[in-house]
């Protein structure tokens, strides 16, 4: 089915929705899977990024993600002052990745108080983008809906806990994927919601022995 965004495109700060919207969607998904403002970022740029994004104005559109800013944000133009103003390291550099990979693609680590989160996304035209890798697992997630991340040991009844604590505050779960290194090791899982999921429930998942990692992550418009 077309959209009215793949027509018109998105509201944004140009010149590309490929090279700026969504560029800075991807930098604004590690942001919140990071939990918390970075403090330094690594920006890798592979294919068309890596070859004209500096002209297209892509540093800016992920730095200006990493700071929080939306891509209609005026901002965005001037993103890498800001960050620079802000305490914000970061360090751009072009690489090729190994695979098949969307020509405007990215991987980003970002760090802040001994919190580290890694995403590989790419930007797939009118400012939509697909993270398909977080911390090293492989995902498919788009940013359109809220979306629940946590890394859990593989151990029986993590996906039963996890679904119970979500039923009883009312959050609602619209797909559920997972990946798992190997059996018995670490397992990304990754719930798309209706809505953010409820404080309470967080609560309640953080609390499972299993899960070393979580992140309630809002809708990336």
């Amino acid at each position: 089915m077309i959209s009215i965004l793949d027509i018109i495109g998105p509201v944004m700060v140009g010149p590309s929705s490929s090279h700026t919207a969504g560029a800075c969607r991807i930098g604004l998904f590690a942001r919140a899977l990071l939990g918390m403002p970075p403090a330094e970022a690594e920006v890798e740029l592979h294919g068309s990024f890596a070859r004209t994004g500096v002209g297209h104005g892509t540093d800016r559109a992920i730095a200006g993600g990493l700071l929080g800013f939306r891509p209609d944000d005026e901002r965005l133009r001037e993103s890498l002052v800001l960050a620079e103003a802000a305490g914000l390291r970061i360090e751009f550099r072009n690489t090729r990745l190994r695979g098949e990979h969307h020509p405007n693609t990215t991987r980003i680590t970002v760090r802040a108080h001994q919190q580290q989160a890694r995403i590989l996304g790419s930007s797939i035209g009118a400012g939509r983008i697909l993270i398909t890798e977080i911390d090293g697992f492989p995902v498919e997630v788009t940013g359109s809906s809220p979306v629940l991340v946590f890394i859990a040991q593989d151990v029986p009844g993590i996906v039963a806990a996890v679904s119970t604590a979500l039923a009883r505050q009312g959050d609602n779960i619209a797909s559920l994927k997972m990946s798992r290194r190997r059996k018995g090791g670490d397992a990304i899982h990754v719930y798309e919601l209706d809505a953010p999921a409820n404080k309470g429930a967080m609560e309640v998942i953080h609390a499972i022995p299993a899960i070393r990692m979580i992140r309630s992550i809002p809708r990336i418009t």
